[in-house]
C-alpha cells in the first residue's frame, strides 16, 4: 500500500474536539483524500493535477515556483474555457446603442440672446421640433383694458306701433317688421291692439324675429275719437311702469321708414325731430312737415296746412322721438311737474302731436334736429289705407277662387 510523505504540521499542539490532528496521517479523511487508488477526484485524473490543487502536498523534484506557475496556468485555462462555453444566447453589446447623450441630453446650441428666449422657447427632440408660445403671468394694466374694450353701447330703441284689423294690416305689419329686423339691436317693438290681442297679429309679429311686447288697450269704442291716442298711452304707461330706458318712437304701421332713420335715433339725447314727407288727403300733392334747422338747432317749421297754423310745433306723429327717462325720471330733466305725460283725446284732431310735445320740452332750444341741417327725408306718410276692403279671417282663403275662362 502506497503512502505519501508529508511534513509535520506546525499546528500539532492545537487541541481539537474530535481528537487528533486533521492533517495527521492517521485521520480517516486524510487517507481517503490522499489515497492514490480512492482519490476524491475519481479514477483517471492525472496525479499532477492533484498535486497542484492540494497545496499542502509535496512532490519530489518540483520547485515551489513551478508549482505556482502550473497552478496559475490551470486556473487561466479553466476560466478561458468557461468564458467560451455556450451557456445561452449572447448578445453582441457592440450593436447596442448606448448613446445617452443623443437621447436624453440636449445638443449644444448656439448662444441665444435673452430677448430671443423671451419671445420663443424651442424644445429639441430627436426627430421633430415643437414650438411653445410664451406664457406670461402678471396683472394687466387697467388702462390697457379700457383701450382694448373702449366702446359705447348702443341705446335701446323703443318702437311703439298701434294697429287694428283692416284689409292691409298684414301687409303693413310685415313691411315694418322686416325693416325693424334689419336694425342693429337692442330694439323693443311694442305692438298695441284694441280690446283683445288677435292671433293673426301675434303670429305676424312673432315671425319677424324682433324682440316685442304685445299689449292691449281696454276702452269702449263708442267713446273713442282717436283709437291711436289710447293705444299710444297704453304703451307710455307700460314704459313708465317698467322704467324702460331708451329712445321712444311712435311708428305707425302704414308709414314707410328708412334704416338711416333708426340709426339716427340713437344720437338723440332728449328730444329729436326731423321733416316728414306726406301725401295730402286729396292725394293730389305731396307736402313737407317738420323742422327747419341750422345744423342741429331748430329755427323754424315747414307747414302747408292753414288750419294747423295755430299749432305750437308743426310735427307729424312719426316725425319726433324722445328719451324714455322723461316719463319716469322728472328730476333728471328738471320738469316743473311730475304729472304723467300722455296724449290727449280731448283736443281737436291734428293737435295731438303739439299738445304732447309741449309736455316733453318747453321750446325749440331743447330740441335736436336730425340729421344735421334736417336736409334728408327719412320716412314718408302716404295715407294708403283702404278701409272698405275685405280681408280673410286669419289671412287664409277658405274657398278656391272662381275660374275665369277666356272667351273662345
Amino acid at each position: 500500500m502506497a503512502s505519501i510523505r508529508r511534513t509535520l504540521s506546525p499546528y500539532h499542539d492545537r487541541p481539537y474536539q474530535n481528537g487528533g490532528n486533521p492533517f495527521s496521517g492517521d485521520s480517516p479523511s486524510h487517507k481517503v483524500m490522499y489515497n492514490g487508488k480512492a482519490s476524491a477526484f475519481g479514477v483517471g485524473v492525472p496525479k499532477f493535477i492533484t498535486g497542484v490543487l492540494l497545496p499542502k502536498s509535496s512532490r519530489k523534484g518540483l520547485n515551489s515556483w513551478k508549482k505556482w506557475f502550473i497552478r496559475c496556468s490551470m486556473f487561466f485555462s479553466l476560466g478561458f474555457l468557461l468564458g467560451m462555453a455556450p451557456f445561452g444566447g449572447v448578445e453582441d453589446v457592440r450593436d447596442r446603442d448606448f448613446s445617452f447623450e443623443e437621447r436624453f441630453v440636449a445638443k449644444p446650441a448656439e448662444i441665444v440672446k435673452e430677448e430671443d428666449v423671451k419671445n420663443l422657447v424651442v424644445v429639441e427632440r430627436p426627430e421633430e421640433n415643437f414650438e411653445v408660445d410664451k406664457v406670461e403671468l402678471g396683472v394687466v394694466d387697467v388702462k390697457d383694458v379700457k383701450m382694448r374694450f373702449d366702446f359705447v353701447p348702443r341705446k335701446q330703441l323703443i318702437v311703439v306701433t298701434p294697429t287694428y284689423n283692416r284689409a292691409l294690416q298684414a301687409y303693413f305689419l310685415n313691411r315694418l317688421g322686416q325693416v325693424l329686423r334689419l336694425v342693429p339691436p337692442p330694439l323693443l317693438w311694442i305692438v298695441v291692439e284694441m280690446n283683445a290681442a288677435s292671433l293673426e297679429t301675434a303670429d305676424i309679429v312673432r315671425k319677424t324675429g324682433v324682440m316685442y311686447r304685445h299689449l292691449v288697450t281696454t276702452k269702449n269704442l263708442t267713446d273713442i275719437k282717436d283709437r291711436g291716442v289710447h293705444q299710444r298711452n297704453t304703451a307710455l304707461e307700460h314704459i313708465e311702469r317698467h322704467k324702460l330706458d331708451g329712445i321712444v318712437y311712435f311708428a305707425d304701421d302704414d308709414n314707410i321708414y328708412s334704416l338711416q332713420l333708426f340709426e339716427s335715433l340713437r344720437a338723440i339725447s332728449r328730444f329729436g325731430t326731423w321733416p316728414v314727407a306726406m301725401l295730402a288727403q286729396s292725394k293730389n300733392k305731396a307736402i313737407l312737415e317738420g323742422p327747419v334747422c341750422n345744423g342741429s338747432q331748430v329755427i323754424g317749421w315747414h307747414t302747408n296746412e292753414k288750419s294747423k297754423l295755430l299749432r305750437r310745433f308743426h310735427v307729424d306723429m312719426s316725425g319726433f322721438a324722445f328719451n324714455s327717462t322723461i316719463l319716469w325720471d322728472p328730476k333728471r330733466w328738471k320738469r316743473p311737474t311730475s304729472d304723467p305725460i300722455r296724449q290727449l283725446d280731448t283736443v281737436k284732431e291734428g293737435f295731438q302731436e303739439t299738445t304732447f310735445i309741449e309736455q316733453v320740452v318747453q321750446d325749440e332750444s331743447q330740441m335736436e334736429g336730425i340729421p344735421p341741417s334736417c336736409s334728408r327725408i327719412m320716412n314718408w306718410h302716404l295715407h294708403l289705407g283702404a278701409r272698405e276692403l275685405f280681408y280673410p279671417r286669419a289671412w287664409l282663403l277658405q274657398k278656391n277662387l272662381d275660374v275665369v275662362l277666356p272667351n273662345s
